[in-house]
């Protein structure tokens, strides 16, 4: 989230600059939302993309696109069915699937408490925790069960309603290619009836950088996608 918000931030400017109407939302529990992260749901989250989507709809007859990064991306596809048929999605790294997310949050937290000198624990312990409905603390957030169950859940098959996918993968390397993970996705919505097409730009992985970084590449790439005519 931290690490994120800078280029969130750079991205809603840009777009709005070039005359899209753009709403970007701290979800319940995040930045200056109310409520505690430790006591967020899945469920809360789809709410919270669903009411916005809405209130944008009332604001302009735009095409609607939902845009996310990493596990943002699904919770676009999780709130699409309930925002009718006409739903664009831009992702940002999509996460292949929130099975894999948590278990990469998990890790964090067994490499994080090696490194304080706590007592060795195992990803299955955590999930025995998370099943008891017992919070987990990782990297300083409290992860609530109902969260997890949410997150582990989640996939980015494609809604029946048929619209437009753009994905955009960063890497610092020259010509690199889109991930294995990313194509067979990019393959699958085509084959549910989405225009469905990515593309790799240069940058870092800012979302988990020591430092917060920008990736000017991006910026300018989904300008392109979403605006052309108002791209040099």
């Amino acid at each position: 989230m931290n690490k994120a918000r800078r280029m969130a931030a750079l991205q809603a400017r840009c777009l709005a600059q070039a005359g899209c109407a753009v709403l970007q939302i701290d979800l319940t529990g995040c930045g200056d939302s109310s409520g505690e992260f430790g006591s967020a749901t899945w469920q809360g989250w789809v709410d919270d993309v669903v009411r916005a989507a809405q209130w944008l709809r009332q604001q302009s007859d735009a095409p609607l696109w939902l845009w996310g990064l990493r596990a943002g991306c699904l919770l676009c596809v999780a709130a699409a069915p309930r925002l009718g048929p006409d739903c664009n999605f831009l992702f940002w790294q999509p996460a292949s699937s929130g099975q894999l997310l948590l278990q990469q949050f998990l890790r964090l937290k067994i490499a994080g408490d090696r490194l304080a000198g706590k007592d060795k624990g195992s990803t299955a312990e955590l999930r025995v925790a998370l099943e008891r409905g017992d919070p987990v603390e990782i990297a300083g957030y409290w992860i609530g069960a109902e969260l997890a169950r949410g997150l582990e859940q989640a996939t980015l098959s494609p809604p029946k309603a048929a619209g437009r996918l753009e994905c955009l993968e960063l890497s610092t390397r020259p010509e690199a290619a889109l991930s294995p993970a990313t194509t067979a996705l990019l393959d699958q919505w085509h084959a549910a009836g989405h225009v469905a097409q990515g593309r790799v730009v240069e940058g870092p992985a800012f979302w988990q950088t020591v430092e917060i970084e920008e990736a000017p590449a991006l910026l300018a790439a989904t300008r392109e996608l979403l605006v052309p005519e108002a791209t040099p």
